[in-house]
């Protein structure tokens, strides 16, 4: 079936092959690429790192990005020191790929805190579990910027599920109103846990729903990174103009399971998951790179390296075992905490003290 004639083309510069597309826009530059190739593959590593750590018991739980390594390096990749980020559950390498220490990032799927990192410090909001919420945030930090006369741009992340939230309306319909200075990034990687796409929208594309909200909508392969980076660029550079939001479509796969608790084959088979890997992120800007020489075997030996050497630090530090301290959870509750805190935390220090008296 065809495509409506309003449906946006697809932004593609590298084919799955690794070659340029004929008349598509000029790629970025080869150290730029390179730069974003070394990331890919230390969050694929980091996506193996704690598969394998929830299988030891080390987290609780991972939601893998394997396949959409492309969609998380590049979001954090083109925002400004100044920029904020605001990722979902999944975006665990848009995290680190934005300069937060993977064992920090790790801790809130650990279990230890909500949030292992300072958001105010890295401008990275802390991940969302919720399917939408974050996008309300993202537009409340752009707004509020754009109101401060502040040069912040958003990266707001979310899958194609979000996209049936009312959540991600009112966000959109409010950034658009008040031409708020944030990207809407949708990875589309086709399932919202199990429902898939046709059950989700019969649009005739996630970017199209756009046009509801006067916001431009541009649909992007979202396993070539050369594509992602232009076309988010131009997305970050619009609403630094400002020109409003822009929502951007990235077509990807989520190669694995939902998480570990998951069982993909009872909703998708694996002729479709092989559909997808050939189309690799990796792999295809890999071939690209040696292609132009701009990556030898000297050169894809050290980024290897440097990805395994995170790992290594990524498996020490969750090897350590947490000290646990129960007063940990009156801090960061309020500014001023209540009476009724106040009255919380004492009772439960002096039951501590008298568990401690009697073990003693």
């Amino acid at each position: 079936m065809a495509k409506p004639p309003h449906a946006s083309a697809l932004v593609r510069i590298l084919d799955e092959h690794g070659q340029r597309v004929a008349d598509s826009p000029a790629p970025p530059a080869p150290d730029v690429l390179l730069g974003g190739y070394r990331a890919m593959v230390a969050a694929r590593r980091l996506n193996d790192q704690a598969g394998a750590l929830v299988r030891q018991g080390r987290l609780a739980v991972y939601p893998s990005s394997h396949g959409q390594e492309a969609c998380q390096v590049t979001a954090a990749s083109v925002l400004a020191d100044g920029d904020w980020l605001f990722p979902t559950y999944r975006d665990t390498a848009a995290v680190v790929a934005r300069g937060v220490d993977p064992l920090e990032v790790l801790t809130l799927l650990r279990g230890d805190w909500h949030c292992g990192y300072d958001p105010v410090a890295h401008k990275v909001a802390p991940q969302a579990t919720p399917l939408a919420t974050q996008l309300l945030h993202a537009v409340g930090v752009a707004h509020a910027a754009r109101l401060k006369g502040v040069d912040t741009v958003v990266m707001a992340l979310c899958g194609d599920g979000a996209t049936s939230e009312g959540d991600f309306h009112e966000a959109l319909n409010f950034a658009a109103v008040f031409a708020a200075p944030v990207v809407f990034l949708v990875q589309n990687n086709k399932y919202a846990i199990s429902v898939p796409l046709a059950r989700q929208s019969v649009a005739p594309s996630l970017a199209a729903k756009g046009v509801g909200y006067g916001v431009p909508g541009i649909q992007v392969d979202g396993n070539d990174l050369a594509a992602l980076t232009v076309v988010l660029t131009e997305a970050v550079d619009r609403a630094r103009q400002g020109a409003g939001p822009t929502l951007v479509e990235a077509d990807t796969y989520r190669i694995q399971a939902h998480t570990n608790a998951d069982d993909a084959s009872r909703y998708r088979t694996e002729d479709e998951v092989r559909h997808w890997v050939p189309r690799d992120p990796l792999t295809r800007l890999r071939a690209y790179l040696v292609d132009q020489g701009a990556l030898d075997a000297e050169g894809e030996a050290g980024i290897t390296a440097a990805a395994e050497e995170m790992a290594a630090r990524l498996r020490a530090g969750m090897a350590a075992e947490v000290t646990v301290d129960p007063m940990e959870l009156f801090e960061h509750v309020t500014v001023h905490p209540s009476g009724q805190r106040t009255e919380q935390r004492e009772l439960l220090r002096a039951e501590l003290a008298a568990d401690e008296e009697v073990s003693g």
